[in-house]
């Protein structure tokens, strides 16, 4: 599927870039990434060590780095966060890369506990809007630069018993359909990334997934799972040709298709396969 450019191109190579949930998987791998493209790199987590751990192999690969602390389902930290990074950078960045993130699922709509369902959406949601709402305004008055945000073929994909999950990042594939319509002509890019599985730590602990979420998430992630580092480097690739969407994995693409030309069948589908598999 070939996916047409929606902005002008951008540059990844030595970009001044803000990374959330950069202490692990996804946002690990786009922080080392743009280290060893000479970037300099504001890697933010909820957990302060592992944002510690990444800034170090930045510095490895090659780039600067500087580790924050950053809770994204708090509005106030998310603009103390930018208030570092354009103290460090010396202006806005050049980058933003809204990736923190949990998973959740198991539960049928109406077992899914709410306090999950508000856990899941200040998270995957709330977090990528605080995100926006913060660093857009900085990048539209530079005239240039690019927010990348990490949705899921989720997004589309509506699998059944993942209710809160599937809401949380098909509001941020509508957020940034939506800045992008917005930001149109100004300078500044706007990319939003669409994977399946990716061979991460979204199955710990500590999100919101019964067992049988678990297991079948780890046999996709056995099967199909993708490594976080070409993910990032396919969603940096889109961004150089400055393309709106990176549906970056075969089968995430024929779900892309499939949701598109036959949204009825397709939910149908769904439906029956996931009581098969159960």
């Amino acid at each position: 599927m070939r996916l047409l450019p929606f902005h002008g191109p951008r540059r990844t190579a030595r970009a001044d870039a803000v990374v959330t949930g950069a202490g692990s998987g996804i946002g690990r791998a786009f922080a080392v990434e743009l280290g060893g493209r000479g970037g300099r790199v504001l890697c933010s987590d909820l957990d302060a060590d592992r944002a510690a751990e990444t800034a170090d192999l930045v510095e490895r690969a090659g780039g600067a780095a500087l580790a924050a602390r950053c809770d994204v389902t708090a509005s106030a930290e998310v603009t103390a966060l930018a208030a570092v990074a354009q103290d460090w950078f010396g202006a806005a960045p050049t980058l933003v890369i809204d990736n923190a993130g949990i998973g959740a699922g198991g539960p049928p709509v109406g077992a899914f506990t709410l306090d999950d369902w508000h856990r899941t959406l200040a998270v995957n949601l709330w977090g990528v809007v605080h995100g926006c709402h913060v660093f857009a305004p900085l990048l539209r008055a530079a005239g240039r630069g690019t927010v990348v945000n990490v949705a899921s073929a989720a997004a589309f994909g509506a699998a059944p018993r993942m209710a809160a999950y599937n809401v949380s990042k098909a509001g941020v594939l509508a957020l940034s359909e939506t800045l992008a319509a917005e930001l149109a002509g100004t300078g500044v890019g706007v990319t939003v990334l669409c994977p399946t599985a990716v061979r991460t730590g979204i199955l710990r602990e500590d999100s919101p997934l019964d067992a049988m979420a678990e297991r079948f998430g780890a046999v996709l992630l056995r099967w199909t799972g993708r490594a976080p580092e070409s993910i990032a480097r396919a969603a940096l690739a889109a961004v150089d040709r400055g393309e709106l969407y990176v549906v970056p994995q075969l089968e995430a693409k024929l779900l892309w298709q499939a949701k598109r030309w036959m949204p009825a069948t397709f939910t149908r589908s769904a439906g029956l396969l996931e009581r098969l598999v159960r």
